[in-house]
């Protein structure tokens, strides 16, 4: 709002300064210093109106500053006008563009405004401002000195004009990379989001299909009823996974722009003090997983360690899951402050090729960058004993 109102008072004084100079050129020209009195005629007339709807044209010079300034110097060039509008309308010229059209521009206004010039300094000495300057007698100096003169105010035209123009390029590139940084927020946030929900949702739902076809084959009425909890359970857990990603990526909102109303608490992450819980969870669904986990100070493990070896043993005990049902699992979680924590999750590979499980095929793409944002290193393929293995290693700093 200030910033219009300071537009505003600039464009009013501008036109106020245009004519004002431009009644004072229309009386200098129709001064005769004999009578002391003003007399104008048609030529100075005509020159006095095209330089007052110069002076109103200066209302539009930074919506469309190339017209605006060759009308500007229509007065000034061949009606005997002064080149103060001129001048102005550079000025918004220089700010909008800087191509071959500014230089253009730049030479005729400098052009009108020696003409200018050297008509107001061969008036009488009374009615002649450029005349104290330059002289008022045809001579190379007053020449010189016009041009001089000429080139002097151009330039501050030009000056403020490219300054004016410079600072908004800025303020614009500003914007763009705030934007852009913003962008780039909001999609580093939608891919941390989507990578925590394709961990959760796709150990879920694998879960849940093997407990479904534990199920399908149980004939003990008791052991299927625990099974059908296990799975009414599972699914239950599942679409509370489910409606909570959906309602954080609909329409954007939740990544990075502030809302209006009150905002839905974030969802604990996982620590290394839920490893046991990850692991009795899978047993539960039926996956025969030994675990050996030796953690020195885990309580004090930082939060993002902590969710990271949580995924990544979660990740792999889905794999198992997906790619080599019914093979055992063996996970072995090690690790102290100063040393480091290494995991490992090792199954051996499936004797026949197993159904194909739907999925994204990111799983392993996605440990790779938890694993690189905390600088460690992972690998994960099948070794010559005819096991898969997942290793990793998280670096984990002291106190």
């Amino acid at each position: 709002m200030a910033r219009r109102v300071l537009g505003v008072l600039i464009t009013v004084l501008a036109v106020t300064a245009s004519v004002i100079s431009s009644i004072f050129v229309f009386a200098s020209t129709g001064y005769l210093p004999d009578a002391d009195t003003f007399v104008p005629n048609t030529w100075s007339t005509l020159s006095f109106l095209t330089a007052i709807a110069a002076a109103v044209m200066l209302c539009w010079r930074h919506q469309w500053p190339l017209v605006v300034t060759g009308i500007a110097l229509v007065p000034s060039l061949l009606l005997g006008a002064d080149a103060l509008a001129a001048l102005i309308a550079l000025a918004a010229l220089a700010a909008a563009r800087r191509d071959v059209w500014l230089w253009a521009g730049a030479g005729s206004v400098y052009s009108a405004t020696a003409l200018a010039l050297a008509r107001d300094a061969n008036r009488h000495e009374e009615v002649s401002i450029a005349g104290a300057i330059v002289g008022t007698r045809h001579s190379l100096g007053q020449i010189i000195g016009i041009l001089l003169l000429a080139a002097f105010m151009t330039a501050i035209a030009l000056t403020v004009g490219i300054v004016r123009g410079v600072r908004g390029d800025l303020a614009r590139r500003e914007a763009q990379e705030q934007e852009l940084r913003a962008e780039m927020t909001r999609r580093a946030e939608r891919t941390r989001i989507a990578r925590e929900m394709h961990d959760v949702l796709g150990h879920r739902l694998s879960l849940l299909s093997l407990q479904a076809g534990a199920l399908e084959v149980s004939s003990d009425a008791e052991c299927s009823s625990e099974v059908a909890r296990t799975v009414r359970t599972t699914a239950r857990q599942s679409l509370e996974d489910l409606r909570q990603v959906i309602g954080v990526l609909r329409d954007g909102q939740g990544f990075g722009e502030q809302e209006p109303g009150p905002q839905a608490p974030e969802r604990p992450q996982p620590t290394l003090a839920d490893l046991p819980e990850l692991i009795a969870g899978a047993r539960q669904s039926g996956l025969a997983a030994s675990a050996t986990i030796i953690l020195d100070q885990a309580a004090a493990a930082p939060v993002q360690l902590g969710t990271t070896v949580y995924r990544i043993v979660q990740e792999a005990l889905t794999n198992v899951l997906r790619h080599a049902p019914g093979a055992p699992a063996d996970v072995t979680v090690r690790g102290e402050p100063g040393v480091g924590l290494s995991i490992e999750v090792v199954n051996p590979l499936p004797t026949a090729a197993p159904e194909p499980s739907p999925g994204s095929g990111t799983g392993l793409t996605g440990v790779s960058e938890r694993v690189s944002l905390l600088g460690g290193s992972v690998s994960a393929g099948p070794t010559e004993e005819r096991l898969f293995a997942l290793r990793a290693w998280l670096p984990w700093e002291p106190h």
